[in-house]
């Protein structure tokens, strides 16, 4: 164990802090921010002169949808309607400007964690940063760990009312701890971003448990430069990009005594686990035209635990894709289709079966990702058997209005 620790330091060592710092405004620092891609003049903002600012924004997700009982059996085994996000978000600065803090709190049933907690969860991100300079800035809180870019990317900026299914299964998630973010610029266009975390490993809010701790590093690459208006972190090109813009990533995270299923997310387990979770991702984005695409690799050395009576619960070892192609008709009109499968490992596949999911859907903005109407239809199949008939294949809709500030 002390060896794979110390592995762990050397990943976020190599990774951050042998960086070096440059220096510049403060500005570019937070629009490369990935908290939720806000800006000062997002929202409503309160101020007095230079020694305090907090900037207030809220949106709500109302949705209604269904699920069939079987693929070629219409009757409707489920209907799904309700608020599935009500968020509240504060962000700014006190005393310094470098010195600035972000929140966000949820309040629907489902944002509460109320199935894997003891209480009701609506702390979602509390965190402190101090910006260094221009390229560098630290975080100390409850945040995102910079993870697969679809989970980064506020659940407000996503072209379907869902995440992908391999998302759900093998995403990093929010957790508690230390945050590192560099730029660095070269003399072209090009940029290379790196970002790491040293975090409990346990998710947010999670009580002191063992002492295991999680490693995170990330690599991005971005050989075009910048993407309009923060467009790496946000599904679709509603910029309409003039010229091609790319970015590339690969994340790893090991994380040590772990006590739930995903890491930060899922069940409890019986007894820790170790688990290293591999995700490699890009995002593309041109004329109207976007891709996304994610590869998750996660892998435990001893994935299944077993409690006195015998009951089993096991780490989420597999192997995940999702991609995604959009096109934006014009300006306020999008068609998006996703194709996503998420395979077990060999371990645990007597216990959980291969899922792949496609999905068309149908986006119009008001007023970009902040209001808009979003139409979903999709077709779920188990163990690679997309027949119609073959039992466990169902069809799902959803129709969601995004609205905030």
């Amino acid at each position: 164990m002390g060896r794979l620790a110390g592995k762990g330091y050397k990943i976020i060592l190599i990774l951050i802090l042998g960086f070096p710092i440059f220096h510049g405004t403060l500005a570019q620092v937070v629009e490369s921010d990935e908290r939720a891609l806000l800006k000062v003049e997002d929202g409503i903002s309160f101020s007095k002169d230079s020694l305090f600012l907090m900037n207030f924004r809220f949106r709500m997700q109302n949705r209604a949808g269904f699920n069939t009982l079987e693929g070629d059996d219409f009757q409707v085994n489920q209907f799904e309607m309700r608020v599935r996000r009500l968020r509240l978000r504060f962000d700014g600065f006190v005393g310094n400007p470098r010195l600035q803090y972000y929140i966000q709190l949820a309040f629907s049933r489902a944002d509460l964690d109320l199935e894997n907690a003891l209480i009701a969860q609506p702390v979602r991100d509390a965190v402190l940063y101090y910006v260094v300079n221009e390229n560098f800035y630290i975080g100390f809180g409850q945040a995102k760990l910079p993870g697969n870019r679809q989970r980064v990317i506020s659940s407000g900026n996503l072209q379907f009312s869902d995440r992908s299914t391999a998302n759900a299964l093998y995403t990093i998630d929010r957790d508690f701890g230390l945050f590192l973010y560099q730029t660095i610029p070269s003399k072209s266009s090009s940029l290379l971003q790196l970002k790491g975390a040293l975090t409990t490993g346990d998710g947010r809010n999670a009580p002191a448990i063992n002492n295991g701790l999680a490693y995170t590093g990330r690599v991005e690459f971005l050989p075009f430069g910048k993407f309009l208006n923060n467009g790496d972190y946000s599904e679709g090109d509603l910029e309409f990009e003039i010229k091609p813009k790319l970015s590339i990533a690969m994340t790893y995270s090991a994380n040590y005594k772990a006590t739930r299923t995903g890491g930060q997310l899922g069940s409890e387990l019986f007894a820790p686990r170790d688990m290293n979770t591999l995700i490699i991702d890009g995002m593309f984005k041109y004329a109207g035209w976007a891709i996304l695409a994610e590869y998750f690799k996660r892998t435990s050395p001893d994935p299944i635990t077993v409690n006195e009576q015998g009951d089993i619960r096991f780490v989420q070892e597999g192997v995940g894709i999702n991609t995604q192609i959009s096109r934006m008709l014009d300006r306020d009109k999008e068609i998006a289709f996703r194709f996503s499968k998420a395979t077990p490992d060999t371990s645990i596949r007597q216990f959980q079966e291969r899922v792949d999911e496609a999905l068309l859907g149908f986006t119009k903005y008001v007023n970009g990702h902040r209001i808009k109407l979003q139409a979903n239809i999709g077709y779920k199949w188990l163990e690679g058997l997309s027949s119609f008939e073959n039992v466990g294949n169902s069809w799902t809709g959803m129709f969601q209005v995004e609205f905030g500030i």
